[in-house]
């Protein structure tokens, strides 16, 4: 039986995001450890970001496409809800979140996890640069969940995966953490979805050393 092979760092959002699709869809999966740029990751994707994926001489990258073709390939519960409405609010919110909303968390996340301080303490002015944005990103989020809990109907979709990686590493930083708690809807939206199967097969390894 042909296996899918889902290759880059655990550590990795989108590297999550992707394995959660697998998780919810029943999926038998492999994951093969490989950072941005690796051979593994060169061979498939032209910018050398993660992940990519495998199956048989099936290839492709991004998180995104790897979710949609898992999710149409596979039986089990629909991540991208065949109702027109209802996909065209998943890909809203998927676009938003990767064009919107997580760039200015990534920075967030780089002063604390990559810095480039001469002394590798966090890099406060990048810290600093990204809260104001992020604030405003916590207020839309925490609004876009408190109707059914979800952020494209009421049932648990693609959108939901994109975002929950995100949410498990700003609980633990001190500023997101602060802004999650102040967050009520989105602070019960994550304590709900983080209870899922999917979520806990997935958690990574610390992200120091990676």
């Amino acid at each position: 039986m042909t296996e899918l092979e889902i290759i880059g760092a655990p550590q990795s959002i989108f590297v999550r995001s992707a394995r959660m699709a697998c998780e919810e869809k029943g999926v038998a999966y492999r994951l093969t450890p490989a950072r941005p740029h690796s051979p593994e990751v060169d061979c498939i994707h032209p910018f050398g970001k993660i992940p990519v994926m495998r199956y048989g001489d099936f290839q492709l990258f991004e998180s995104k496409a790897i979710a949609t073709f898992v999710d149409r390939a596979f039986p089990g519960p629909k991540l991208i809800p065949e109702d027109a409405k209802l996909c065209g609010k998943v890909e809203q919110w998927v676009s938003a979140e990767n064009t919107t909303i997580f760039p200015a968390i990534l920075i967030y996340f780089m002063g604390y996890f990559f810095p480039k301080t001469p002394d590798g303490q966090p890099d406060r002015a990048a810290i600093e640069a990204s809260l104001q944005q992020m604030r405003a990103h916590f207020d839309v989020l925490d609004k876009a969940v408190a109707e059914t809990g979800h952020l494209a109907g009421a049932s648990f979709t693609y959108a939901d995966i994109n975002l929950l990686p995100v949410l498990a590493y700003l609980q633990d930083l001190p500023e997101s953490a602060e802004m999650l708690a102040s967050a009520k809807q989105l602070t019960h939206y994550f304590n709900t979805h983080s209870q899922r199967a999917s979520f806990k097969a997935t958690v990574p390894p610390p992200m120091s050393g990676v």
